[in-house]
């Protein structure tokens, strides 16, 4: 196995990991690293929908009781309209000034739904659904992290731990085919990202068999805590990427 394989196969299991605990962060995690191992960013943000795709199918089979189709499709259709049009746009613009507001902005409202989680609650209405959608399919189609916007969304409206587990896994997954398509009839979807997407397999399964155990094990009362934690982290993280 060469340095780069090995190297993807490490972020494998560590952006399935975080996937797999927290319902969302493959693309924040394994992005950090990625295109600096790939020819180019648009195949490394393919490489990435390609191993994510992998994670959220597995999860979303082993959680399907628990999707609520009816509250899904507003937010769903929008990612995937915004992310298409951001993916073509791709090609022209690739902004660092935009990824530093995104980062700020995740800081920022993070830590504003860790102090006021319990006096917010997201209505899941149209426009609501609309705004997190347009949201996440800019941040997915530029950048392949479209999870933030989705996972406030989804963290606020969701009853449970395991029923917001199986919305956004679906929601990622099938935003992720679609993004996929689109990234291959640009030319992004190449031999090398097919050939280090088998590569990545190994860790994908380590990664997400190690994530459904601490998840099985987080209290649902600080469930959305660490999450919040984290998309505070993913602002850390895309300011220094």
């Amino acid at each position: 196995m060469s340095s780069i394989a090995l190297f993807i196969f490490l972020l494998s299991i560590g952006a399935s990991f975080v996937q797999r605990t927290t319902g969302f962060g493959f693309g924040i995690f394994i992005m950090t690293m990625l295109p600096f191992l790939m020819p180019s960013y648009g195949e490394a943000t393919t490489l990435s929908g390609l191993l994510a795709i992998t994670t959220s199918a597995v999860i979303v089979w082993r959680l399907r009781e628990h999707v609520t189709w009816q509250r899904l499709w507003t937010i769903l259709l929008t990612f995937i309209i915004v992310s298409t049009t951001a993916i073509f746009a791709l090609k022209r613009i690739e902004d660092h000034t935009l990824r530093q507001i995104l980062g700020v902005a995740l800081i920022l409202i993070s830590i504003y739904f860790a102090l006021f989680s319990q006096k917010i609650k997201l209505p899941t209405t149209k426009k609501v659904q609309v705004g997190a959608g347009t949201l996440s399919g800019l941040m997915g189609g530029f950048f392949g992290m479209q999870g933030p916007p989705a996972v406030l969304y989804f963290i606020q409206s969701e009853p449970s731990k395991e029923h917001y587990m199986a919305m956004t896994q679906t929601y990622f997954l099938i935003g992720n085919v679609m993004m996929t398509i689109v990234r291959a009839y640009n030319g992004f979807l190449t031999t090398t990202v097919l050939t280090d997407y088998c590569f990545g397999l190994g860790g994908v399964a380590i990664g997400t068999c190690l994530g459904a155990y601490v998840f099985r094990h987080i209290p649902n009362r600080i469930f959305r805590y660490i999450v919040y934690a984290y998309i505070a982290i993913s602002g850390v993280i895309i300011l220094l990427s």
